[in-house]
């Protein structure tokens, strides 16, 4: 969801309070274009390492995108859906997994410049 510039994005482990799924993703987007494509986006890279989604509801409307795939379920709201809907406030007893750091951007380091000098031709006489 990260590549794709999801915002707010919480992994809620849920397995002790469902048997519906063991880990719920929610990750809110600005648009209902950008719902979509970071569905598609997980749903691509999932589905390329052999995990196919068991279900995949709302790419329509885009509002709300969910990505069932059985364990793991990811919910993928447009900003204003996701507060109207509230799931962290309806699992609020699950716990909450930090995600993993951003890896830091490469520093640039600037290349060492060779000068190469022409040896100056002696005329011998």
């Amino acid at each position: 969801m990260l590549d794709k510039k999801a915002v707010d994005v919480q992994v809620l482990h849920v397995a002790p309070l469902t048997s519906v799924a063991d880990y719920l993703v929610i990750g809110s987007a600005e648009s209902d274009r950008q719902t979509r494509a970071i569905a598609d986006y997980i749903d691509g890279m999932l589905s390329r390492s052999g995990q196919r989604p068991l279900s995949i509801e709302g790419t329509s409307s885009g509002q709300w995108v969910l990505l069932d795939f059985g364990d793991v379920v990811a919910h993928i709201f447009r900003q204003d859906t996701r507060s109207h809907y509230a799931l962290e406030r309806l699992w609020s007893d699950a716990t909450q997994l930090p995600l993993p750091e951003e890896a830091p951007a490469p520093v640039a380091v600037p290349k060492r410049r060779i000068v190469v000098r022409k040896a100056a031709a002696h005329k011998t006489v």
